[in-house]
């Protein structure tokens, strides 16, 4: 659950962004399902009262990890709708082809397609 200040701007941008659907909506909570998935993303006011007064603040410190087909593809269409990239597209000798952006929170998203790893790194790993 990502505690925002602005749900339905940032749902939109899930929406928008990944193709989430919307499963459930309030005026203080969205909750969202992945496409192709029954994984979810719940989305609230960290004002809200269902929150203990402890824990009321912006969701912060967190990276989510969506694995896509195509990174690179996926990178060029944040860069075109000024998604900002935090982290630019490069490829990892464990198998990650990746970036990361960051959401309207400032949420990082490290978005990844699996590759192939670098033989002489899995060698060195003792794989």
């Amino acid at each position: 659950m990502l505690q925002v200040s602005d749900v339905h701007s940032t749902a939109e941008f899930y929406r928008d962004t990944f193709g989430f659907t919307t499963v459930f909506k309030s005026d203080w909570y969205v909750q969202l399902r992945a496409p192709n998935s029954a994984h979810e993303l719940a989305i609230i006011d960290y004002h809200h009262d269902s929150i203990p007064e402890a824990g009321r603040r912006p969701t912060s410190g967190l990276i989510l990890s969506f694995e896509v087909e195509d990174a690179a593809k996926l990178a060029a269409q944040f860069e075109t709708a000024s998604v900002p990239i935090v982290q630019p597209l490069r490829d990892e000798v464990f198998g990650q082809r990746h970036f990361i952006a960051a959401d309207p929170n400032g949420i990082l998203l490290d978005v990844i397609t699996p590759i192939a790893p670098d033989p002489e790194w899995l060698a060195a790993q003792g794989a």
